[in-house]
């Protein structure tokens, strides 16, 4: 055998450890994860709060107690994460919350949430209206065809 075959088998063999090994981890991981969000789900408590407001930040300037800061890893103490600020009571709160439900998160309104300890699970709205999304960006391409419909008279579609 040449030595460009036999260097191909041992980069194949290591591949094959390497793809095992990582499926090996994630299905332990996504156990891990499911265990963690059945404790979660069954000690979720719904409370009425008033969102102030809510901010993607580090977890060192996000407010949060010293002890939930200190035991994060290092690694993700850099990272970024969803902060939402509220009023529960007559006391102000900073709370994580899922990502999922972020963008739902309306500010300056009274909800109802599902809360499990400092980490928010789930919102619905109590008081007023829905708030409007804001319209979504228009892609380059799209402007310009709005802009070309526009100059050859022909009514945008909605």
């Amino acid at each position: 055998m040449s030595t460009l075959s036999i260097v191909l088998l041992v980069i194949l063999a290591v591949l094959i450890i390497v793809i095992a090994v990582l499926y090996f981890l994630g299905k332990k991981a996504q156990k891990k994860q499911a265990e963690q969000q059945e404790q979660m789900e069954a000690a979720k408590q719904t409370v009425s709060m008033l969102i102030i407001d809510k901010k993607r930040m580090k977890i060192k300037d996000s407010g949060l107690p010293q002890m939930v800061i200190d035991q994060t890893p290092k690694l993700m103490r850099g990272s970024k994460l969803p902060i939402v600020k509220a009023k529960i009571g007559p006391q102000i709160m900073s709370l994580v919350c899922d990502e999922k439900i972020f963008d739902k998160v309306p500010v300056k309104k009274e909800v109802k949430a599902s809360v499990s300890g400092i980490y928010i699970l789930d919102v619905k709205g109590l008081r007023g209206n829905k708030q409007a999304e804001p319209p979504k960006k228009q892609g380059v391409f799209k402007r310009a065809w709005a802009m070309a419909k526009e100059k050859a008279g022909v009514k945008p579609v909605k």
